[in-house]
Order: C-alpha cells, then sequence, then structure tokens
C-alpha cells in the first residue's frame, strides 16, 4: 500500500502546479455536480482527495457561512496550490489519506469526491472509509468532469468490462461498502454518481 501512495503522491507532486491551468474549463462541471449533491446551509462536508481545492468554493457556497468544509488530500503539493489559489478561504485543509481520514465516525454529512475513485488502492476499503466518516442518509458524489469514454481516450485506451467505474461494477461495490447507489451518470461531459450512506 505505501508503493501505492508513493505513485499517487508523485504523480500528483509533479502536476500541482500547472494542474489547474491543464483543466481551465472544469469550473461549471464542478458546480453543477456540487449543485447535485443537495447539501444544507449548516452541512459539515468533506472533499476528500480535494486537490488543488477546485470543488471548495463551490461547497462553502452551498453550505453557507454557518457550514463547514474539510478538503483532505495525499498529496501536500496539491494543497500548497490550493493555498497559494486562495482556496483554503472556503475550507480547511488537511493533508490525509481518504483510506485513512483523521475523523470520527458519522462525523460529516457528504463526500464530494472529484476523480477519487481511480486513485483508491484497495476501493472497497476505502469506500467503507469515507461511508464511516458520513452520517446514515448522508450523500456521497463521486465526479469526473468528462464521461468514462472520454476519459479512456484521453489517456489513449478503450474501456473495458473491468472498469471499476462502470454501472455494473460500482453498483455492488458501493452496496458493499456502505452505500446505496442513488443516480448514475456517464455522459462525455460528465461521470457523476450519488450514493446514500445506509445503517
Amino acid at each position: 500500500m505505501a508503493d501505492d501512495h508513493t505513485h499517487v503522491q508523485e504523480f500528483f507532486t509533479a502536476r500541482a502546479a500547472d494542474w489547474d491551468t491543464r483543466f481551465p474549463d472544469d469550473g461549471p462541471a464542478f458546480d453543477a455536480a456540487v449543485s447535485a449533491l443537495g447539501l444544507h446551509a449548516g452541512d459539515c462536508v468533506l472533499d476528500a482527495g480535494c486537490g488543488t481545492g477546485r470543488a471548495l468554493p463551490a461547497l462553502r457556497a452551498a453550505v453557507g457561512p454557518g457550514g463547514t468544509v474539510l478538503g483532505a488530500d495525499l498529496t501536500a503539493a496539491m494543497l500548497d496550490s490550493a493555498v497559494r489559489a486562495g482556496r483554503d478561504r472556503s475550507g480547511l485543509l488537511i493533508q490525509a489519506d481518504a483510506a485513512r481520514l483523521p475523523l470520527r465516525a458519522r462525523a460529516v454529512d457528504a463526500v464530494f469526491a472529484a476523480g477519487l475513485i481511480s486513485h483508491l488502492s484497495q476501493p472497497g476499503p476505502d469506500l467503507a472509509e469515507l461511508a464511516r466518516v458520513v452520517r446514515p442518509g448522508g450523500r456521497l458524489a463521486l465526479f469526473h468532469p468528462i464521461g468514462r469514454a472520454a476519459l479512456a481516450a484521453r489517456h489513449g485506451r478503450t474501456l473495458t468490462g473491468d472498469d471499476l467505474r462502470a454501472e455494473a461494477n460500482l453498483r455492488p461495490l458501493l452496496d458493499r461498502s456502505g452505500w446505496r447507489l442513488d443516480r448514475y451518470i456517464d455522459e462525455a461531459a460528465r461521470f457523476l454518481t450519488l450514493a446514500e450512506r445506509t445503517d
């Protein structure tokens, strides 16, 4: 597992400085995904794998000044980029592994995770860890600003049946990890899965 974490940190450390400039048009997709999460004023929300914090301003707007926004990422360089962009004003940034969050059980109302699922070393246990920190009935959004086919094409790959984000694979994985899949969208312009924390 340490090797997986080292690989993820090296990958994102090398790309942190120009991450936002590589994807300058993603803002509206992030805003729409945050809106779909259905947050309320005063909620506590975790952005797991927050990267440079692109979702934090929208999350702050959704929960209002009385809410709590936490941004957790494994890679210090990505958090540094979030601070340089001023996004730390929208939430508290913490360097933490999504597989071992420094939060008590049922501490948050919702989790937003952009691009995270592709980088989980143990997807089942890691999604269960996200479930641990969410109250029953709380929400999870797994998001990417482009769909599975477009992302595969960007990386020169074709989709295969074992793709973790395919609905046939993701639904039972979420079920086993403390979540119930409510909505699944996979289109060219976005990938969005919404799930609810089960009891």
